[in-house]
């Protein structure tokens, strides 16, 4: 029987409509060309528009929705002009990521051989690692709580047991993952600042304490100071790096750079029940409406929603399309045809959009993945 998954679409701010569209009808006909799994989609309306409109910027029908739902897939999110009365940006992801308990922040960071970008790869060499950040703690954990004087600021940093023990056993399980697929030699590296800080030291233990469940794997530590200049000087060394929520945030936008910007950046937040998809980028209003927009990290978070999927429930067509998917975005990204400006090409949402499609869907494509 085929299997059939709920999709909680949640289109956002600015540019998410414009680039949530043309993804969503990727999928829809990589489900249909399949037949090995079928998709339904329920519109989830939330975020700093529909905030202005109606006071919610998480309506509970929309929570609801992505309870209920077997993957989320959302899309940028804000408005720097729509704000709570403190001031405080509306982040309806970050809400769901604590309400969710989406531990596990996922940010692959991939550059293939004739890529665009800050970094020339030494003949032979690609980057593709991932770094996972602990996404609902960490120096985040007292977010628009700190203390505030006249004299002193202070913010919470929170590490737990139960959280990070999650978190190390899915960063192992997600090397496992990734060396049976023979995209990596099988390591993970515990990024922290255990030198300073008796917080990190507690981390790193707890690291330890799950490293040892894998001796198939290899186990490194990272102070975070040197992984930012390693991921510049040696990037195609990492394979699964795993780090506290600020270092992660940090890091991940570095990564994001080494790909030539945020706009090929997709993510994952992911919980032992639920998972949330989007890219890393903002809403970018002022080009909303433009045509402007670069769908490429919103195509390819949902690739990584199809391997989640297909991981999860044990389903090889939902693998595959997943494999399809990013793939033929990187392809693209690849022979620097296709691209929107702000990856140097002339390209609009729409041409962007249709060139992964055929990359996906010509006759030769087609019969490549048959």
């Amino acid at each position: 029987m085929t299997q059939n998954f709920e999709i909680a679409v949640f289109e956002g701010d600015g540019i998410g409509p414009e680039i949530t569209a043309p993804t969503v009808e990727i999928l829809k006909k990589l489900a249909a060309q399949s037949g090995g799994y079928t998709l339904s989609f329920t519109d989830a309306p939330a975020g700093a528009a529909h905030y202005a409109k109606t006071g919610e910027s998480l309506p509970k029908t929309s929570l609801d929705a992505a309870r209920a739902a077997d993957a989320i897939l959302l899309s940028a999110m804000g408005l720097p002009d729509v704000r709570y009365p403190d001031g405080t940006e509306i982040s309806p992801q970050i809400e769901l990521r604590k309400i969710l308990d989406l531990f596990a922040g996922v940010r692959p960071v991939t550059v293939r051989a004739g890529q665009m970008g800050p970094l020339t790869l030494p003949e032979g060499r690609d980057i593709d690692f991932v770094l996972i950040r602990e996404s609902t703690e960490g120096l985040f954990y007292s977010q628009g709580a700190g203390e505030v004087t006249e004299d002193e600021a202070r913010e919470t940093l929170r590490i737990t047991r139960k959280t990070s023990e999650k978190l190390f056993k899915f960063a192992f399980n997600l090397a496992q993952n990734r060396k049976d697929q023979g995209r990596s030699k099988g390591e993970v590296t515990c990024v922290d600042k255990a030198n300073v800080f008796r917080a990190f030291a507690f981390f790193r233990a707890l690291f330890d304490a799950e490293a040892k469940k894998h001796p198939e794997l290899t186990a490194n530590h990272a102070y975070v100071d040197a992984t930012a200049l390693w991921m510049v000087q040696k990037p195609w060394d990492f394979d699964v790096m795993v780090t506290e929520n600020m270092f992660g945030d940090i890091l991940s936008d570095l990564g994001a750079g080494l790909m030539g910007g945020l706009g090929l950046a997709p993510s994952a937040d992911i919980g032992e029940d639920h998972a949330v998809f989007q890219p890393c980028h903002g809403s970018a209003p002022d080009i909303a409406g433009q045509g402007l927009a670069n769908p490429f990290a919103m195509i390819l978070s949902a690739a990584m929603m199809l391997d989640w999927l297909g991981t999860t429930h044990n389903n090889a067509a939902l693998l595959a399309d997943g494999k399809r998917l990013r793939e033929a975005v990187e392809g693209i990204v690849s022979s620097g045809t296709g691209l929107t400006r702000d990856l140097g090409g002339s390209a609009g949402t729409a041409d962007a959009a249709k060139s992964v499609e055929a990359a996906l869907f010509t006759p030769a494509s087609t019969a490549a993945a048959s």
